[in-house]
């Protein structure tokens, strides 16, 4: 059974993860449902996000080539670098180490990730009235500064519930970016960060995982890997057409009804 829970939490994270919707909310409300919690659980619930990024750099493979200088990024004088990466990751990363502790004893509950649903629910809504329309949807326009303002974004998504990807793509729609800019700069983003922040959780519960552990850690893992390898490919397509507010409503919807099963 566990490992059935494993596939169905790997799917969730593969189908969340870079759709402004909260991966982690959606992995600790499915867990709650499935019965999958405890401090192992939300071990594996942050390894197999790793699975997703891997995906990310599969499919973005020549754009991290070129942020170390191995690729180059044809029509581009100035294309996005790793000091980019850098000065966008710098704010969460120092949030992060101050409050990680605070956050995984004490935020990640079904209730705290209903209130950052609804919250990051409003972002998205906000983020789409204040689109403009001349906004530029090429990566390469992200200036250091827009960098770092989306950064500060992303420390909203410190909360579970509120969306990594929903803060930074939201983030960079209201510095200017297009929707298909903002969501890339976000993927890409997404790769330092969650490794970080992977490395960090596994280091500090080595005590509570053994041996017996890796083939479920890695089931979740690979299941995640393979569905986020197509949910990329279709979510660009898709936030383009129907932007950001359906998203907004899905969380809205998700809230109320775990609300009415958590009352009843």
């Amino acid at each position: 059974m566990d490992f059935i829970k494993a596939i169905i939490e790997g799917i969730v994270e593969g189908l969340t993860e870079f759709a402004p919707v909260s991966s982690t909310g959606h992995l600790i409300l499915v867990g709650d449902l499935i019965g999958f919690t405890g401090e192992k659980a939300k071990t594996f619930e942050i390894f197999i996000q790793l699975g997703s990024i891997l995906a990310v750099v599969v499919l973005y493979f020549k754009r991290f080539l070129s942020l170390f200088g191995l690729a180059k990024i044809e029509g581009e004088k100035h294309p996005l670098n790793l000091l980019h990466l850098i000065i966008a990751a710098l704010p969460a990363i120092v949030l992060g180490l101050l409050l990680h502790d605070f956050i995984k004893e004490y935020l990640f509950s079904p209730t705290t990730v209903l209130i950052g649903l609804v919250a990051g629910g409003l972002l998205l809504i906000y983020a789409d009235r204040k689109h403009r329309q001349t906004a530029s949807d090429s990566l390469d326009r992200i200036t250091y500064k827009q960098a770092f303002q989306i950064g500060l974004f992303q420390c909203l998504s410190l909360w579970p519930g509120f969306s990594r990807s929903g803060s930074t793509i939201s983030g960079g729609i209201l510095i200017g970016a297009g929707y298909k800019a903002a969501a890339e700069f976000s993927f890409i983003l997404a790769v330092p960060m969650m490794i970080g922040a992977t490395g960090l959780d596994l280091i500090k519960s080595l005590d509570q995982l053994s041996v017996s552990d890796i083939p479920l850690f890695l089931t979740g893992f690979v299941t995640a890997f393979i569905v986020a390898m197509l949910a990329i490919k279709y979510f660009l397509k898709l936030l383009q057409k129907v932007r950001l507010t359906p998203f907004a409503i899905y969380r809205f919807v998700l809230s109320a009804l775990f609300l009415i099963y958590m009352l009843f």
